[in-house]
């Protein structure tokens, strides 16, 4: 088992901040061209391929039956929320598409209170309630001009707040690279089995890649699985109310990819929004900070 290490936790999740809107930017640009099922296959399929690493390296891949069953909700919840990310994508700007999604660390947060009993303090509690305000200064709703795709990122929110509960239930007795790995393992039988589905549907279906769609491709599942391995990490060394409020950082770090791969630029509202949620992740920063040293102290 692994002793808690907030602050670490906290750094590791704000990497995973970093790369996963650089994956969504790049899922996005291929939005256009490259069947749904395609992406996701290429974006687990480099998971599955870190099984040869592991096995290579000595990293332990036995798991309890419980524990792979867990693996295997867990799997499914991944498949769901990245296949509606990157369907959104194709209808709604970077910032936007995550900032609807961001309903889920509030959502995680609750969950984990009542399904996992964690502590949750007032002062992350409001740290949360302050970034979820930013978010909503940020979405600028517009459902009537985009229609069903704007639901998508609530798919992604509620998928991936159970998806983060069950990490944390099993990151602790698994090694993040075997979980990675045993998840793409079951994930790509998964997507395979919906190529054999008959349909007349683009996104069922397989395309050959140009040279640069190509490399976009091996792109998109190198950044998504490390952005992955790190967001595992964190949650093996902090409770998953505390990570809550820091990924909202993700907000402004997609604008800015936003703006310069897509020219997408947020209006005054939304950026007062974004400066808001900065500063509440900022804050659970300071706060975990002075309550590590305080334990260190005291000890």
């Amino acid at each position: 088992m692994t002793v808690d290490r907030p602050v670490l936790g906290i750094l590791l999740m704000l990497g995973f901040c970093c790369l996963a809107p650089l994956g969504d930017s790049i899922a996005k640009l291929l939005g256009g061209t490259i069947p749904l099922i395609q992406l996701l296959l290429v974006r687990f399929g480099m998971q599955a391929a870190l099984i040869p690493y592991a096995m290579a390296t000595g990293v332990p891949l036995r798991m309890t039956p419980r524990i792979l069953r867990l693996t295997m909700i867990r799997t499914v919840l991944h498949v769901i929320g990245i296949g509606s990310m990157f369907t959104a994508l194709r209808f709604l700007p970077l910032a936007d598409a995550i900032a609807i999604a961001f309903v889920m660390p509030f959502i995680m947060l609750i969950l984990g209170r009542f399904v996992l009993d964690e502590e949750v303090g007032p002062r992350r509690l409001a740290a949360c309630g302050v970034g979820f305000m930013g978010v909503l200064m940020v979405v600028q709703p517009s459902f009537a001009e985009v229609g069903w795709p704007a639901l998508l990122p609530l798919s992604v929110a509620v998928s991936f707040a159970f998806f983060m509960l069950v990490t944390r239930q099993v990151a602790k007795e698994t090694d993040p690279i075997a979980l990675q790995g045993i998840s793409g393992v079951l994930a790509v039988p998964i997507l395979g089995l919906a190529l054999l589905v008959p349909s007349d549907l683009p996104d069922l279906g397989l395309v050959w890649p140009q040279v640069s769609e190509a490399l976009l491709l091996l792109a998109i599942g190198v950044i998504g699985t490390t952005a992955h391995l790190l967001m595992t990490w964190s949650l093996r060394f902090a409770p998953s109310a505390t990570l809550a409020p820091m990924q909202y950082l993700e907000i402004p770090i997609a604008t800015l990819i936003g703006w310069l791969i897509f020219g997408d630029l947020p209006d005054g509202l939304a950026a007062i929004g974004i400066t808001i949620t900065i500063l509440s992740g900022l804050y659970v920063i300071w706060r975990e900070q002075m309550t590590s040293r305080t334990a260190r102290q005291a000890g």
